[in-house]
């Protein structure tokens, strides 16, 4: 539950995205998941162009973040208009293991299916069991064929979920 208990997910406002940002940088580095791919950091404070970033809020306080990409020409791994993807997820540390995350992936399939998406897609690193037992429970399966290496022996693993 959050603070209050009034914990919910919504779309985050242009003010917040900034704070957005850092909190996707706070939670990813406190995880030691910047420690090969430093520059990804400051791809992590600017995604958002091509989708919808909704934060998990308990009062004015955000407390962890998604973004819902739809398909685009240089999406990571959509490959057509019927599907969707997960990315720059991310749970404040403070506020991990209080349901954060189970709720923003419950709202982003579900936002991806009000929007017409087929299948919603994500990429995790191999040390995220955490996140990857969390997608697995939320019915994504691994999608070995659509693993990536974004910097040289740096895999990424994808999963799938279709609607």
């Amino acid at each position: 539950m959050g603070l209050n208990g009034l914990m919910i997910v919504r779309a985050a406002r242009a003010e917040e995205l900034a704070e957005v940002g850092e909190l996707r940088v706070a939670a990813y580095t406190s995880q030691h998941l910047l420690d090969r791919v430093p520059w990804y950091a400051d791809r992590l404070r600017r995604l958002g162009e091509h989708g919808e970033v909704l934060v998990a809020v308990d009062g004015d306080k955000i407390l962890g973040t998604a973004l819902l990409e739809r398909w685009h020409e240089d999406s990571e791994l959509a490959a057509g208009p019927a599907d969707a993807e997960i990315r720059a997820f991310a749970v404040a540390p403070d506020a991990q293991g209080r349901g954060v995350g189970r709720m923003l992936v419950r709202a982003v399939v579900e936002r991806a299916a009000e929007l017409g998406a087929r299948r919603v897609l994500l990429s995790t690193q191999p040390i995220m069991l955490a996140a990857q037992r969390l997608y697995e429970e939320a019915g994504f399966v691994r999608a070995p064929e659509l693993d990536f290496e974004p910097a040289q022996g740096f895999t990424m693993l994808a999963y799938q979920k279709e609607l």
